[in-house]
């Protein structure tokens, strides 16, 4: 069976960021983010040997904060280097990068594609089915979720995920939830009610406490409207198709653009060689 490896550009980025120390390459640009980005994506690269690949970007403006920090002009070095690594860099505007991941991972299912989704983000976990894996990075290693080690590690269906998220919220994601109910809480109430309909279905329930019962009763609207913010988008209108994404390997201008950046072991590691047109033009991308 195929497989396609979809990543979230923006999370493994950050990721690598606060993970690797401050490098810079004698020009003064910030390569700590790349350097641990390649190695982070490399590693799964060689473990799934993808047929296809890609990786989405969120498609913002640079705001004052951005601007702040030289790190983040690394962004657009970052999708220089992953198009020359092989990968297709995709942005779509009006839609989050895990967006085009569910999509992707859609079109791939339908095609009897496994998918794999490499994100150190967890909203990505409920795009759990018995052919999309998340590969979620952390601080420490890259986990693999399936069914399976979801269930073990949440005591619900990874397909119930949306409706744990609309009972706690995030507020790093500005969903509300439900004021008072935490992770333990909504995991404890999915798995008891199965769904977030079936739970508003059975209130007031003497498998609740007082407490939440209350709670939930006066946060129903925050919740629903929870749900809808914490699903992921599975039809956006990507132009590119599966198999406009293979996967290519290395391109002509990795070498220049790794010794620019100052990345000699990973020339090295890669076999990198000079490419006969070394002008090449690096295509365009927005500032990430």
């Amino acid at each position: 069976m195929k497989k396609l490896l979809v990543i979230d550009g923006n999370s493994i980025l950050n990721r690598a960021f606060y993970g690797v120390k401050l490098l810079s390459n004698k020009n003064g640009l910030y390569t700590n983010a790349i350097f641990g980005m390649i190695n982070i994506i490399n590693k799964q690269v060689e473990a799934v040997k993808p047929d296809y690949a890609a990786v989405a970007f969120d498609l913002k403006a640079p705001t004052f904060r951005h601007k702040m920090y030289d790190a983040y002009k690394a962004g657009r070095h970052a999708k220089h280097v992953l198009h020359e690594m092989g990968f297709s860099v995709l942005e779509k505007e009006g839609y989050e990068a895990d967006d085009i991941l569910g999509t992707l991972a859609k079109r791939a299912e339908e095609m009897n594609i496994e998918a794999y989704v490499l994100t150190g983000d967890r909203d990505s976990l409920q795009l759990i089915t018995d052919k999309t894996t998340v590969l979620l990075a952390t601080n420490k290693d890259t986990l693999v979720m399936d069914r399976a080690a979801f269930f073990e590690k949440y005591g619900v269906d990874a397909s119930q995920f949306v409706d744990v998220k609309a009972l706690m919220g995030d507020s790093s994601d500005n969903i509300p939830g439900v004021a008072g109910v935490g992770e333990k809480t909504a995991l404890k109430l999915i798995s008891d009610f199965g769904s977030l309909d079936n739970i508003y279905a059975n209130i007031p329930s003497d498998k609740i406490g007082k407490s939440v019962n209350t709670k939930l009763a006066e946060n129903k609207d925050n919740a629903y409207l929870s749900q809808t913010l914490a699903r992921i988008c599975t039809d956006v209108p990507i132009d590119e198709t599966i198999e406009d994404i293979a996967f290519v390997g290395f391109r002509e201008g990795a070498y220049e653009l790794f010794a620019e950046l100052e990345f000699m072991g990973f020339i090295k590691k890669f076999g990198l060689t000079k490419s006969k047109n070394s002008s090449a033009v690096q295509p365009e991308y927005t500032e990430g």
